[in-house]
Parts: structure tokens; sequence; C-alpha cells
């Protein structure tokens, strides 16, 4: 018997007779590499700068230059005193604790004999960048936003200024620290003065950031991936909200811009009677965002990452992947900052005389 051919063979044992020799699989083609991460900063860096801008040394008000370190260390020790409230156990640092990144984490503040608001406590740090305070906007600037808590009943709770200024008359130690910083002013213990040097103090709660340092021409300041998570933000659209050298905090935008978006709050509404702003609120700033959470105005989102999702579908309309979240989520690191530890340093406050009021639970 002769021998089959080699392919004939082949055919038959793997095929059956008679039948034809499968064809050959088709080649898989080779995965195409993804392109370098943050491969082009140059670039990145001429988009991110007309939208945004480093953070100065101190924030100081339009037109004005930094204050005397008198009026600073003024403000200072006032951020401090609890006995500013009227059962001497709340501070401004309480609900902006400059250890915890200005807030205090909560959903909302506890404030006199337990009570809370229905917003969350906004971070002090870069506040002085914003176009205006709190979240409906209702205080021009950090000096006036000072004077605000002082007297909110669910907040500090004293009943009204002269109040006040008879805890801080009654603090010899403050006499000389007011007249230092006033000088020349016949009685400089005054309830705008209080708040003035407040904000004086507060405008030094400058944060820089890897992100500044890269806004400055350090093209690498950021990692990769956080170079690809800005490309990942700006692709997005989340500046539109969040731009300048806080990113974020320069306008008023509703919750809800592009879907609709579900709260009880009527936000700016309540401050100018107008029905066009209702749900509308301040874009807060993202310096430091991942450490000053819960967010949104409630307080009522946990994680940042369902805080990107949700703002990208109801502000911008879309449904963020998991992996662009993640990576806008990534820039947002590059945004952490650190405070000068000499400046924010808790003073030793100036001892109760004997007229101090005592505190007052009821």
């Amino acid at each position: 018997m002769r021998s089959l051919p080699l392919l004939a063979l082949c055919a038959v044992l793997f095929t059956g007779c008679g039948e034809e020799p499968p064809a050959p699989a088709p080649k898989a083609e080779a995965a195409k590499p993804e392109p370098p991460k943050g491969a082009d900063a140059a670039a990145l860096l001429a988009r991110a700068k007309p939208l945004f801008a480093p953070l100065p040394d101190y924030m100081t008000a339009p037109g004005a230059e930094r204050p005397a370190d008198a009026m600073i260390d003024l403000g200072r020790a006032l951020y401090f005193d609890k006995r500013l409230s009227k059962n001497h156990d709340i501070a401004c640092s309480s609900c902006h604790d400059l250890e915890r990144f200005g807030v205090d984490n909560e959903v909302t503040s506890p404030g006199h004999k337990g009570a809370r608001g229905d917003r969350n406590s906004p971070t002090s740090l870069n506040a002085a960048l914003h176009v205006a305070q709190f979240w409906d906007g209702r205080a021009k600037d950090v000096e006036e936003q000072a004077g605000g808590p002082v007297l909110a009943g669910v907040e500090m709770g004293m009943p009204d200024e002269a109040a006040v200024l008879t805890v801080l008359n009654s603090i010899p130690g403050y006499g000389e620290m007011f007249g230092k910083a006033f000088a020349g002013e016949a009685a400089p213990i005054t309830y705008v003065n209080m708040t003035t040097a407040i904000g004086a103090f507060e405008r030094g709660l400058v944060t820089p950031a890897p992100f500044d340092a890269f806004l400055k021409g350090d093209e690498k300041a950021l990692s990769p991936d956080q170079l690809d998570g800005l490309t990942t933000f700006l692709d997005s659209g989340c500046m539109a909200c969040h731009a300048g050298p806080a990113v974020g905090g320069q306008g008023y935008f509703k919750l809800g811009q592009v879907v609709a978006y579900e709260t009880e709050d009527e936000g700016r509404k309540k401050v100018t009677g107008n029905d066009a702003d209702l749900h509308v609120f301040k874009a807060p700033s993202l310096r430091n965002i991942l450490k000053t959470g819960p967010y949104f105005h409630d307080g009522s989102v946990a994680k940042i990452e369902d805080a990107v999702r949700l703002m990208g579908k109801h502000q911008l309309g879309k449904d963020l992947s998991d992996t662009d979240v993640k990576k806008i989520a990534m820039f947002f690191t590059a945004l952490e900052g650190k405070l000068d530890a000499d400046y924010v340093k808790a003073p030793t406050l100036p001892e109760s005389g004997p007229q101090t009021p005592a505190p007052d639970p009821s």
C-alpha cells in the first residue's frame, strides 16, 4: 500500500474522510499600547494657565496691603477663643478646624447646646479668594462672614453685638491687643474691628500645593497620573464651575443645571428673593477637597467619587465612567496643600478678667 501524501494524511486525521481541512485561525492583532500618561506636560500647562492661577502668599483684600502682624495676631486669638460663644464652648476653630483642613468633617456642625443648622460648614482655607462667603453668598468677604456665626442661635449663640463687646472689654489682654491692631482709635474694641481682625488672620490661610508649582512652570511638579487626571478634568468640562486660583468659589450655579437635582434648600433665593436663584449655590473650591468631606451644601455625599459622578450627571449631563471618576479624583491629590505650621499654631489666649461674664448654658 502506498503511503498517503503528508498533507492528505493530515486532512484525514483531523477532519475525517472527504472533509476540507479547517481554515487557519486569523492571527490576533497586537493590542495597541496606550499613550504614556502625562506625556505632554507642556501642552497641558499651556491649556491650564488661562483657567487657573497659583495661590498668592497672602490673600489681600482688593486694593489693600497685608495688614500688620498685630492685626493678624489679634485675629488668630479671636479665631481660637471660645469665650466669643454664649456657653464659652465654641470658637471659629470648632467648625473650621485648622488641623482638619478648615472643616470638622461633620454633615452639619454642632452649635450652641448641640443645635445644628441645615448646611455643611465649608472650609476656611483659601476662602478669602471666593467671590463671596457662605453657600448662598450672603456675606461679601471673610470679614463680614466672621460676624455671622457669633450671633447665630444655632452656632455660637451670642444674643447681640453688645454681649460680645462686654466679653472682650472684660478681658484685659484684649484691650492691649486691640489697641496695637487699631492704633489711634479711642475705643478700638468694636464688633467691626473684631471681624476685621479675624478676616485678616483668615486671609493668611493659604495652602500651596503641587498644582501651584505646576502652574508656575514646573512641568515635573505633577505625577503622570495627576497629569492624566487634569486632562480628564478639563476634557469633562469640570472647569466650567471650578476655575480660578481656588479651583472654584468664583461663581454661582444652579444645582442641577442639566439634570434636575432634588433638594429642599432654596439656595441663593433665600438671599435675593429671586426665583431665578432657586437651588443656586456658590461652587465650592476643590483645593484640599479630598480632606474636606462630606460634600455638597447639605453634607449628604460621603465619598468624593460619588460627588464627582453626581456633578458629572447633574451639572454636565455626562455619565462619567468609573475610570474617569478615578482619574479626576487623582487630579485632586495635586490640590492638597499645607498650612504654615507657625502661622496656624493655636496661641496662648489672654486671661479672663474678674468681670468676664460666665458661660450661659441656657
